[in-house]
């Protein structure tokens, strides 16, 4: 006589070793994480490294802030046709349109429109590896700061107390800002109007 397959024995026989698995697994479930926790070390907030240091080149700032010094990004290295004196010496320039093959590429927008800066408002007549303030007083490359806060002196202000410009790396350790021609170009400084990345429903 042949034996009859009760339907409910395979779904129930599946069932039965999927209850069998779980109790296993809950059994050596506290194990498991007893392992875990012998492994991997609890996190610890004074074991992480808070300080990065920067890499590029700085300069101790002139300024002091709240009577502490700090340092600024070094400008020179970045400004591809320094030294200016390699090209401006005492040798006149016999190179026809000189300016266009040399500055070509530089558009002053600087100042208001029709009384806009020329480039001896800035730079050092004498001596092109300078620039000059207003007073005839050279100052370095590197600490260009100086002389865009004798016009932008809301904007100086705002930069040695950290509310304009941005700081570099971290702020725990030494204080270090981006000097004012790190983010603005010097000969067009106002950045260009542009839309948000994203559009948000205005609130009522």
């Amino acid at each position: 006589m042949k034996k009859q397959i009760i339907p409910f024995a395979i779904p129930g026989l599946s069932l039965l070793l999927m209850l069998l698995l779980t109790s296993f697994a809950l059994a050596n479930e506290k194990s498991f994480l007893d392992t875990i926790k012998k492994t991997v070390k609890p996190f610890d907030a004074r074991s992480v490294k808070k300080v990065r240091p920067v890499t590029r080149k700085t300069v101790l700032a002139l300024e002091e802030y709240r009577g502490g010094s700090f340092r600024v990004l070094a400008r020179k290295q970045e400004i591809k046709r320094y030294k200016c004196s390699n090209c401006h010496g005492e040798k006149p320039v016999l190179v026809k349109q000189g300016f266009e093959l040399t500055h070509g590429n530089v558009i002053i927008n600087h100042g208001r429109a029709g009384n806009e800066l020329s480039c001896i408002d800035c730079h050092s007549e004498d001596d092109r590896d300078f620039l000059e303030d207003k007073k005839g007083r050279k100052i370095d490359f590197d600490h260009s700061y100086k002389l865009c806060g004798q016009c932008h002196f809301r904007q100086k202000r705002d930069w040695l107390g950290g509310a304009h410009g941005k700081r570099v790396s971290n702020w725990a350790g030494e204080r270090v800002i981006y000097n004012c021609a790190s983010c603005h170009n010097p000969h067009s400084p106002r950045f260009s109007k542009r839309f948000p990345a994203t559009y948000s429903v205005p609130l009522n």
